[in-house]
Parts: structure tokens; sequence; C-alpha cells
């Protein structure tokens, strides 16, 4: 074990990487656990209101993030400063990103349906993240062998080939594919060649007249949507909580 961690984690000098996804995961865990007793009016923790503000976590989240960043630049990578430093971005990122929704809509979403977004965002970094400490680099330059990393055209053109790939993905409503397609550029490739969502910008510019790829973009997507919508708003619901039920409109006397 401790030659596992000394190749894999010290040596390359992901320690510091590794405090900040820690602090991350946990700092969302613990904020996303105080909201829902707030939410349930249960134990000590209530809002943060100051002369009738509410001031959302986003903000120290804001300022540690600033703090944090700013820190481990100006400290380097190595040495246990950069760790503190690391630590404190990670903390203030779980906060900012535990809000992303309300970023995204300037409007207090928490507990609503675009709240989920928070949770895809939370996630999708975690994943991000983990997918460098395994050793995956952007554009999977970290792929290429020794004779094409010493020529620059073979170096340049996997970059430039992978970066259209994940543009492809991202036009054709694939956002989660483009994103992580950036490290794994199979995960671009397939994203690429897949049938496009239908409301997105490249069944809008190319489905437009094509009436057969269109009907399958959408009959492809309903089944998508069909099958994985509910595994992931349980999944969403388990991480973040469910979000708050509008009542349905009802008749008018």
């Amino acid at each position: 074990m401790g030659h596992w961690w000394h190749t894999n984690i010290t040596e390359p000098g992901k320690l510091p990487l590794l405090l900040a996804l820690a602090a991350f995961v946990l700092t969302f865990a613990i904020t996303r656990t105080i909201t829902r007793m707030i939410r349930a009016g249960k134990g000590p923790f209530r809002n943060i209101t100051p002369g009738g503000v509410h001031v959302h976590h986003v903000v120290p989240g804001v300022v540690l993030c600033v703090l944090g960043g700013f820190g481990a630049v100006a400290d380097g990578q190595h040495g246990v400063t950069a760790m503190v430093f690391a630590v404190i971005f990670g903390v203030g990122a779980g906060l900012v990103l535990d809000e992303f929704a309300l970023i995204l809509h300037l409007d207090d979403v928490y507990w609503t349906e675009q709240g989920r977004q928070s949770v895809e965002m939370v996630v999708l970094t975690t994943s991000l993240v983990l997918l460098a400490l395994a050793g995956f680099s952007p554009l999977g330059v970290d792929e290429l062998t020794d004779e094409q990393e010493n020529g620059r055209l073979g170096l340049v053109l996997t970059m430039v080939v992978n970066f259209l790939f994940v543009l492809v993905a991202l036009f054709k409503g694939k956002a989660r594919m483009a994103v992580v397609g950036a490290l794994v550029p199979f995960v671009a490739l397939i994203g690429a060649l897949r049938l496009a969502r239908p409301a997105s910008p490249w069944a809008k510019r190319f489905y437009g007249r094509r009436h057969k790829a269109r009907a399958r973009a959408v009959l492809r997507a309903y089944h998508h949507d069909v099958r994985w919508a509910g595994p992931r708003r349980r999944f969403q619901d388990l991480i973040g909580g469910a979000p708050d039920r509008v009542p349905l409109p009802g008749p008018k006397p």
C-alpha cells in the first residue's frame, strides 16, 4: 500500500488534488445534510439572514475558492501550505457547486426541479477529478507513445481531432459525453458518432429536412429518457434530496 501510494499519489504530485477532492465531497455531503435538516425543521441549524437578507452558502464558497486558488498558485504544488490551500479550495468549491443551479438561473431554485442541476454538476466534477487522479490527462495526451510525443505534428493532430470530436458531441446535445470526452477520447468519439438530441443545434441544422433522421433521434431520445430518467432522479434524490412538489393548478371557480 505504501509503495502504491508513493508511486501513484505522492511522486506524481497528486496529493493536493486528492485532498481537494476529499474536502469537496465532504463539504457537499455535510452541506446537503444541514440544508435537509433546515428544510425539515430539525436540529439547531437555521438559515443565515442578517438584516433580512438570506446569505447563501455560495457566498463564503466563492471567498474560499478565491483564497485557496490564489494561495495554491502562489505556493506551488508541493509543501504543507499547498495542501492546506487545496483543502480550502475544495471546501469552497463544494459550497459553490452545491448552489450551481442558483448561479445558473440567478434565482433560489435549490429545492426545485432546476436545483437538480447542482447535484449533476457535483457528480460530474467528482467524476472528472477521479479520472485525473487515475492518470487521464486532457485530450488523451498521456496515451501517446514516446515516438508520438517526440513528433509535435502527431501530438497536435491528436489534440485537434479529439477537440473536434468534443465539439461535435457538444453540438449534438451530449454535454456530459463532451466533458468526459475531453479526458477520455473514446467517449468523445462515441458522442460524435451517435444521433443528436432532437433539440440540439446539430439536429436543428442537419435534421430539418431529414425527417427519418429526426424521427430516429426523437425515438432514441425518448427511449433513453424513459430508461434512465427514473434511476437518475432517484440517485439525485438520494444525494441531494427530493425537490419540492409543485401543486397542480386547481379548477377555476
